[in-house]
């Protein structure tokens, strides 16, 4: 039993291997470079799926009326097994192309709708062949053998033949004169882009309504305010990549967090498959995760544009901007507080542009992150107020350098991103909502019930300044990229058995982010419409009087805005900003 779970194991992990190649379609064929990499997937899975396949065979020795014992190579056993793996590979395949729709290229998504197809014929064709195997004498036998070996090796061979030869990377973007065919704005107003990971609409009209996000509460009440689709899978990187280039992950080049690569090096994983535990990989070492850069993004973000047409931007904490590109007025990475073991002695002056504005950075950052330790009620006791106080520091330093260099070099579009939502509704949204839970105690809602609260009320102070600094023909934009949703039941129990029983809260079914406006221009109401993630910066430049990219996947939402104002100003559109 154990000899043919190792061979069906190896059959599956043969369909995983070719669901990598699929979703990374720039991997070459190549043997020698392709070979560490299957050969680290294959033992992975084969080791995994061998268990399982001989857990299934323990059981139907248990239950079998008569005895049970094949042979070391049993094709009558194989059959069946590869039957149920080619029927688990093709709910793989057509899992992972819903779960990737928007971020792979229409010639994988056909690869992989092919490839389920002949997965689930591999399945029939070894069910007729364990159905009439048993009919045949010891003769007849050999010649279902051999069926059996070239349906399983056309199995595997049809979805790399689907997949096809390697597919050339999208280019980057080439550094362009956009000015000329673009023309310059028409409006001189201010916009500022308040960005948050992980906020949730419901909570913030909840906790408005009771007082607790005073600044929110005045933009659900006289501005505008819709649910935002975001990214599926959802990653900030990805999220935050699409919301800057108005353009889905196929034509940005961000299609998930992180790159993936061999501990030895080798080609690149840019997507690894969902539903198959495939980030065990890098949780046990067979691939390392590596961040990605801004040399990741191959569509031009929204202060390159503006920055092209002579609009003064500043950016803060924004991801995929490290090294710091080069902009007309000011950016921080979000690398940047990652890459300083203090506030004050960052090791890598390229995340900021420009450099210059270094020493005034730190010291931004470092009497921040001194006021939230001095701020704390305590020294952190626990893993769980370690992961506040850090995600606390974050925020304080992030929130006080925009506040800074706002200041003393305004610009004229601002994107500010808070990050700590994030991470903070992930460990103490049980806190927060006891009553979505159930197993929370009144001691552990007094110590940590508010913490949410407490980073919710950072960005409120950063949405009330803004407001403040409103003129009549400004314009706030304040977007969560994603939700938080809290983890199901079942997720819980197997965190709680093998993964990290503090987690609660949860972004993977990719619940709705929010989008509110705020300004004279603005239509007051809460619309029922349901915008994109893609939509943030058409509207941004449909609000500064430019022309949209025709090659943007998103659209300027009119609908926030007063009938007045879209009557005068006609949406314009160009080919592209790309080149």
């Amino acid at each position: 039993m154990l000899s043919n779970s190792v061979v069906a194991g190896f059959l599956a992990s043969g369909y995983v291997l070719a669901l990598v190649l699929q979703l990374n379609p720039s991997l070459p064929f190549a043997p020698a470079r392709l070979l560490p990499l299957a050969a680290t997937i294959s033992l992975f899975y084969t080791l995994q799926l061998a268990v399982v396949f001989y857990v299934a065979l323990v059981g139907r020795q248990l239950l079998a009326r008569e005895p049970f014992s094949p042979a070391w190579v049993s094709v009558g056993v194989l059959v069946w097994l590869g039957a149920a793996a080619s029927a688990a590979g093709a709910a793989l395949m057509l899992g992972n192309l819903r779960t990737f729709a928007l971020a792979v290229e229409p010639r994988t998504s056909r690869a992989l709708v092919s490839s389920a197809f002949a997965l689930v014929a591999s399945a029939a064709l070894f069910l007729v062949i364990a159905l009439l195997r048993g009919r045949s004498g010891p003769r007849g036998r050999a010649a279902w053998a051999v069926l059996a070996a070239l349906t399983a090796a056309a199995s595997l061979a049809a979805p790399m033949a689907f997949r096809g030869p390697a597919a050339p990377a999208r280019p980057a973007p080439r550094p362009t004169d956009i000015a000329a065919h673009a023309g310059a704005p028409d409006r001189a107003a201010r916009v500022t882009v308040i960005a948050i990971d992980a906020g949730s609409l419901d909570y913030i009209t909840s906790a408005a309504a009771e007082g607790r996000l005073p600044n929110f509460g005045r933009v659900l009440d006289a501005g505008a305010v819709m649910r935002m689709a975001t990214l599926h899978p959802t990653s900030a990187d990805a999220v935050w990549a699409a919301v800057a280039t108005g353009k889905m992950p196929q034509k940005n080049g961000v299609r998930s967090a992180a790159a993936y690569q061999l501990p030895r090096g080798g080609d690149v994983v840019q997507l690894l498959p969902d539903y198959c535990y495939a980030h065990g990989l890098v949780r046990f070492g067979f691939l390392v995760e590596q961040p990605l850069t801004s040399a990741a993004l191959r569509a031009r973000p929204v202060w390159s544009i503006l920055s092209a047409l002579d609009i003064r931007v500043g950016v803060v904490a924004w991801p995929l901007t490290h090294p710091a590109p080069a902009v007309n007025g000011y950016l921080v990475s979000d690398a940047y507080w990652r890459l300083s073991p203090t506030p004050s002695a960052p090791d890598d002056a390229s995340a900021i542009f420009p450099p210059a504005l270094g020493p005034e950075v730190a010291a931004a950052a470092e009497a921040a992150a001194t006021e939230a330790t001095l701020g704390a009620s305590a020294a952190p006791s626990d893993a769980l107020d370690m992961r506040d106080a850090e995600a606390t520091r974050a925020a304080r330093v992030d929130d006080r350098i925009a506040q800074t260099l706002d200041a003393g070099y305004p610009a004229q579009v601002t994107f500010v991103r808070y990050q700590s939502l994030d991470p903070i509704g992930h460990y103490f949204l049980r806190y927060a909502l006891p009553s979505e839970f159930g197993d929370v105690s009144d001691d552990e809602v007094r110590r940590h019930g508010s913490v949410l609260d407490e980073h919710y009320a950072i960005v409120d102070g950063a949405v009330g300044r803004a407001i403040a600094s409103l003129g009549p023909d400004d314009l706030l934009l304040v977007a969560s990229g994603y939700g938080m949703e809290p983890i199901g039941f079942a997720r819980r129990l197997l965190e709680q058995a093998i993964g990290d029983p503090n987690l609660s809260g949860t972004h993977e079914a990719a619940p709705d982010g929010f989008l509110m406006a705020y300004g004279a221009s603005v239509a007051r109401g809460r619309l029922q419409a349901r915008a994109s993630v893609v939509d943030v910066v058409p509207t941004v430049l449909y609000y500064l009087g430019l022309p949209i990219g025709r090659d943007m996947d998103g659209y300027a939402r009119t609908d926030l805005f007063h009938r007045r104002f879209t009557d005068e100003r006609p949406i314009a559109f160009i080919p592209t900003y790309e080149r």
